[in-house]
């Protein structure tokens, strides 16, 4: 049995259970993404994300990109601009 993440939700609902090694794959390529300082739109992320792990990812690159890019969120390691329209992401300062 592959071990599995329980994501957290920025708006306290619940997470979803995934794969960790899906996860840790789309949390590589959604953090490299944005270390640029880019902010970037929700379609943007999920374009970039996309093409970055195209070829070595199987399942819906959307719906794993939304489950951890809330779960990232919620971890506060990425967060929404201010006042932005469209909403736009990004990395969190250390």
């Amino acid at each position: 049995m592959e071990p599995k993440i329980r994501t957290r939700h920025p708006g306290g609902k619940q997470g979803v259970n995934i794969s960790k090694e899906k996860y840790d794959v789309i949390r590589a390529a959604l953090i490299g993404c944005m270390e640029a300082g880019d902010e970037l739109t929700h379609t943007e992320l999920t374009r970039r994300v996309g093409e970055a792990v195209q070829g070595r990812f199987q399942g819906s690159i959307s719906w794993y990109v939304e489950a951890v890019k809330l779960d990232l969120e919620a971890r506060r390691v990425i967060e929404r601009s201010a006042g932005s329209k469209p909403q736009r992401y990004r990395l969190v300062s250390q």
